[in-house]
């Protein structure tokens, strides 16, 4: 950098985690073996979270690789040119090709997803070494995924980036403009060679130094080995984290704080076309809500009005919704189309 050149600005959310190529079929209600056409989609859950907040005007970088191969290339070229996201952390693996994942569309609530990720995903090559944890540190909101933990040498870079930024956070250095850390549970049991129980305890590892925790209830009983709403959270902030955050589907979200605040909040109503884009949109409108400092129960309500949006239409990264969007559609009682 040039003596002369200012210092680049932290930025306001860095993912961690998955990246990929969603080919979703463009026929609703019909099994794979009969679908005629795909549509070919930037995926991953962590990347769809970066391009998520990015949409709502979020500065978003992810952490991740890809193969070297023509869909490592697509992946980087949407992030950068396609959705504004920074893509100087995801790197090529030649070892392994980049993971493709099918889906079938069934509304309103079955939408099978087949993973292609053998005989190794590159994205869980990410070694601690490689990590900018200057930049980690810096960013007002990290965001990690369960799935990072599942094998090496993921799990030990997710688990150093995370201590990396606790510490700093103490020491009130570079975590001083700190938002949050944000351990998105995301529980995959086919990426995990063991069961449940190994799983559970580098979830509790990670919870000691995440802020935050979002999952849905399959997702909260694996960390916690609840399965009530609020007895999830309850044990989530018992594990570490500030914030509890909750998702029941049709019955809502529910949010906890550690500082007694809460916020139970009903789902948005929309004709769902595709469900497996809702809670990645719903991650990106959470980071926006914390970046922008609002209270619980309104971060709560823009989060499930994004999700929603998301749900109406096929795809996931490129239907992640601006904010004019998801105003919108607080504002009136009508169904997206």
């Amino acid at each position: 950098m040039n003596a002369n050149q200012a210092p680049e600005a932290p930025f306001n959310v860095i993912t961690m985690g998955r990246i990929g190529v969603d080919i979703y079929p463009l026929q609703t209600g019909v099994p794979l073996p009969a679908v005629e056409s795909f549509g070919k989609f930037l995926g991953g859950s962590a990347t769809n979270v970066a391009v998520a907040a990015a949409r709502l005007g979020c500065r978003a970088a992810v952490i991740s690789r890809t193969g070297r191969d023509p869909f490592g290339d697509y992946c980087r070229q949407a992030l950068t040119e396609e959705f504004g996201v920074d893509a100087r952390w995801v790197t090529e693996v030649p070892e392994y090709p980049t993971p493709v994942t099918f889906c079938e569309i069934f509304p309103p609530d079955d939408f099978p997803l087949y993973f292609y990720r053998q005989p190794k995903a590159p994205d869980l090559e990410i070694h601690s070494k490689e990590l900018s944890l200057a930049a980690i540190c810096a960013a007002r909101i990290f965001w990690m995924t369960g799935t990072g933990l599942c094998e090496q040498p993921s799990r030990t870079a997710t688990l150093a980036a995370l201590a990396a930024r606790s510490d700093a956070r103490t020491a009130k250095e570079a975590g001083a403009a700190q938002t949050a850390t944000i351990f998105d549970l995301d529980w995959r049991p086919m990426f995990w060679h063991s069961g449940p129980e190994e799983a559970r305890a580098y979830y509790t590892q990670a919870l000691r130094h995440a802020t935050v925790s979002v999952g849905n209830l399959e997702e909260c009983a694996l960390a916690t080995g609840e399965r009530e709403p609020r007895a999830c959270a309850e044990a989530l902030l018992a594990a570490g984290v500030e914030l509890a955050v909750v998702k029941q589907g049709p019955k809502g979200v529910l949010a906890v704080h550690r500082d007694g605040t809460e916020a139970e909040v009903p789902p948005h109503p929309v004709e769902v076309v595709n469900g497996l884009g809702a809670g990645d949109a719903f991650g990106g409108a959470l980071c926006h809500g914390l970046l922008s400092g609002w209270d619980l129960t309104a971060i709560m309500r823009y989060a499930n009005a994004a999700g929603a949006l998301v749900a109406s239409r096929l795809a996931c990264s490129s239907a992640m919704p601006t904010t004019a969007e998801v105003d919108a559609l607080l504002s009136s009682a009508e169904v997206p189309g």
